[in-house]
């Protein structure tokens, strides 16, 4: 059971790196396809659907080692840090879902303004990354918040 614990914490440490590392790389995908042609720009867009899934699907697995370690670990789950991280983790998993697919979904239509649906992007990306270093904090730190 000792090693199991560790493997399911090695699984959530390497799941949460996935889940916020590739967003780092949508600040400069961004910014350069500010100003490329149309085959150019459909590359970009490629990349950074990639880079959402990827952390989409890496969020599935934090949550669900997390889930597991809360199940098999010392802390139960009305733990204040335990309570703070899922609450921040509804607020991201609604986030990520309005924040990324829906704009992304408005880029190709007629009448959009691609300037500003890129702004909104790069702000959706650190607000976030925000969100998960707090969840980062407070998984590591694991204060007593009340």
């Amino acid at each position: 059971m000792k090693y199991m614990y560790g493997t399911i914490v090695f699984v959530h440490v390497v799941s949460a790196v996935l889940a916020i590392g590739p967003l780092f790389l949508l600040m400069p995908t961004i910014k350069r396809l500010r100003n490329v042609d149309l085959s150019t720009e459909n590359a970009y867009l490629t990349i950074i659907n990639v880079i959402i899934r990827l952390v989409m699907h890496a969020g599935h697995l934090l949550v669900v080692s997390g889930a597991l370690l809360l199940l098999t670990g010392p802390w139960p789950w009305y733990t204040s840090w335990v309570i703070a991280t899922l609450a921040i983790l509804l607020v991201s998993g609604v986030f990520l879902s309005s924040g990324f697919t829906k704009v992304l979904r408005r880029y190709h239509l007629p009448d959009s303004n691609k300037g500003e649906i890129l702004t909104v992007l790069t702000r959706t990306s650190w607000i976030y990354i925000g969100l998960m270093l707090i969840m980062l904090w407070l998984m590591v730190q694991k204060p007593v918040l009340w």
